[in-house]
């Protein structure tokens, strides 16, 4: 890990952090709010939403904890730091997303299958209230660093942000019309609305816990311009894996002409990798004719990224 590497992320997670627990300040002050005008209007959808503000005031928790841990230095038993904290706090969040998304729609069910009335009017200046706070808060998370623990609260908070749209318009329909089923329906569209985006972050989750590649990243690009570099004969059994949103990690054999030219060709390698791909962590092996020949006679010594 490059000096410069290590005071980038250390930046970005600090960054995060700050933001994350303004966003949490926020959240938890509303939600409580949120929760007594619900329980006085008898409106499943402010309840709903103080229910998914109070689930993204444990989510903010726990995504500025792992904004702290992924900042803690390397040690003999991390190697790479605590940098995935931040991604298993992006799992947390999204399971909390599941569960609130479930106790939803079951509440929705109960709730159209035996109408009870609502009343309208708190329900639409309570709504008008959190609409201002969501979107606070949005803008709040949106100047941080774009890591996954911020992408996950960013998901809560326009889930909280839909639920005070749909408890704005579903108050607003039953003042004017009396149709208290408008309550449950809305609470309803935005559980499902709120699953799709919880079933995006889960998949990236996922991707980073089992080692996948970069998205933005092509593992074959980046083999044949290492390849391309003077000196490089192949690259070959390369991989590519992500550390946390802002850091990269990527392990290759090198294969050269001779072992004394490595001192020129690994800096412009390293080099190459931090400023076109964004990898600051890299650990490369030179090969020299003899090590590349018993190589070519193991098949399971895959290439990717020939020799020019």
């Amino acid at each position: 890990m490059t000096g410069n590497g290590m005071s980038e992320d250390h930046h970005h997670h600090h960054g995060s952090g700050r933001v994350l627990l303004w966003s949490l300040v926020f959240t938890t002050a509303f939600a409580v709010v949120e929760l007594l005008g619900g329980l006085l209007a008898n409106s499943l959808a402010l309840l709903s939403d103080a229910g998914h503000m109070l689930t993204d005031s444990s989510a903010l928790a726990i995504g500025a904890i792992a904004s702290w841990l992924a900042v803690r230095p390397a040690s003999a038993r991390h190697s790479f730091g605590l940098q995935r904290a931040e991604v298993l706090g992006a799992l947390i969040n999204v399971l909390f997303m599941l569960g609130v998304v479930v106790a939803v729609a079951v509440a929705a069910v109960q709730r159209l299958t035996q109408p009870q009335d609502v009343a309208g009017m708190p329900v639409i200046v309570i709504a008008a209230i959190g609409l201002g706070v969501n979107l606070t808060v949005a803008w709040i998370l949106i100047q941080g660093e774009q890591t996954l623990n911020v992408r996950g609260a960013l998901l809560h908070v326009f889930g909280d942000l839909l639920g005070s749209v749909a408890a704005l318009v579903a108050g607003t329909v039953i003042v004017l019309t009396g149709w208290t089923p408008i309550d449950p329906i809305l609470s309803l569209f935005v559980a499902i609305l709120i699953l799709w985006s919880a079933g995006r972050l889960l998949r990236e989750v996922l991707r980073v816990l089992m080692e996948g590649v970069p998205r933005h990243i092509d593992a074959h690009e980046v083999g044949d311009t290492l390849a391309r570099v003077r000196g490089v004969r192949a690259v070959h059994d390369l991989h590519i894996w992500t550390l946390s949103s802002s850091s990269y990690a990527l392990a290759a054999h090198v294969e050269i002409d001779g072992i004394a030219a490595w001192e020129r060709i690994l800096p412009a390698l390293q080099a190459l990798l931090r400023e076109r791909f964004g990898i600051a962590h890299s650990t490369l092996q030179p090969e020299t004719e003899r090590i590349r020949n018993a190589c070519d006679a193991d098949p399971t010594c895959g290439h990717v990224g020939h020799a020019r």
